[in-house]
């Protein structure tokens, strides 16, 4: 079984990657938080960070693209491609509601001409490997044979399948049903991506598709970084091993970023996954939460490692 490890905005960029495949086994690809080129074909200077190969040394990294413009993804794949990138994925997922107002994401499933046009052009012309992660439409399930046919077209490397739809958001359950039958009829390898927390999850996903060769992680991983070693067979993860992890982590996002107030953005946003691992945690939340400065946010963070008992089969839950 081959493991990816989800893009999630904001969280999972260069120096969380790095910090994770330091402290645990590591993913066997990363994907990058969605790159948005424009008209302007130049990356942001953060999203330029997140790709130098010098910030991704050892790593596999899969580039994420989120457009709905050909152009403007075959100029970014070609800028990535000469960094020495052989892949990039096309992000058909993403539900924001400000993505999918601009028919990019999962918006874009519904313009489904505009989307063969885009693969077919892509596809001609990309100097590298293309892969989709894709929802299963925007308002029903219903649409993926539509949008299957149009994937089946194209020489895509892969399929990675949320069994979602975009007014789901995060919502209900993985629609596993459907995603059998998109196991059926896909022409190209297949990926899922969806609610598989713990290894207990991963187990009863794999005793029901055993043909599936790899699953992408996201909030499970977050919650546990300590996962994959053990679905690799090794032992669960310890309070010292993940409060080291917290204290790298920590130090890192301090060296790049000048200010305290996204540092603590960003470690108040893994904590929102991260808690599920601490039982009886809840009492630290809400001070963890208003923590205006990183002192506060220490003495707090502190209080949970030398209370809170670590349970790592507890695991994140939606």
């Amino acid at each position: 079984m081959t493991y990816l490890f989800a893009p999630l905005e904001g969280l999972t960029g260069y120096i969380y990657r790095n910090t994770h495949a330091a402290y645990f086994s590591p993913a066997d690809e990363y994907f990058t938080p969605f790159l948005s080129p424009n008209q302007n074909r130049r990356f942001t200077s953060r999203e330029k960070n997140d790709v130098l190969p010098e910030h991704n040394k050892g790593l596999h990294v899969v580039p994420q693209l989120l457009t709905n413009q050909a152009e403007h993804f075959l100029w970014a794949a070609g800028e990535l491609a000469t960094m020495g990138y052989d892949e990039v994925n096309l992000n058909l997922g993403c539900p924001s509601g400000t993505v999918v107002a601009k028919k990019k994401g999962s918006g874009f499933l519904t313009e489904l001409e505009a989307l063969d046009r885009f693969l077919d052009e892509v596809c001609a012309k990309v100097p590298c490997a293309v892969s989709v992660k894709t929802r299963l439409g925007r308002y029903s399930p219903d649409e993926f044979p539509a949008l299957l046919s149009i994937f089946n077209r194209y020489p895509l490397k892969r399929l990675i399948i949320h069994p979602r739809v975009q007014t789901d958001f995060y919502r209900n359950h993985a629609n596993l049903d459907a995603f059998a039958a998109a196991l059926a009829d896909s022409r190209h390898p297949v990926c899922f991506n969806g609610d598989l927390f713990t290894p207990a999850d991963v187990d009863a996903f794999r005793a029901r598709f055993p043909q599936v060769q790899s699953v992408m992680l996201g909030r499970g991983l977050l919650a546990n970084p300590g996962l994959l070693g053990e679905l690799r067979g090794g032992a669960r993860m310890d309070k010292a091993t993940l409060r080291s992890f917290h204290d790298e982590l920590l130090g890192r996002y301090q060296q790049v970023l000048s200010v305290e107030r996204p540092v603590l953005h960003k470690m108040k946003e893994l904590w929102f996954y991260m808690h599920a691992l601490f039982a009886g945690c809840d009492a630290y939340l809400k001070p963890l939460r208003k923590a205006a400065h990183l002192r506060d946010y220490e003495t707090v963070v502190a209080q949970i490692f030398a209370n809170c008992a670590l349970d790592p089969a507890a695991g994140y839950r939606a």
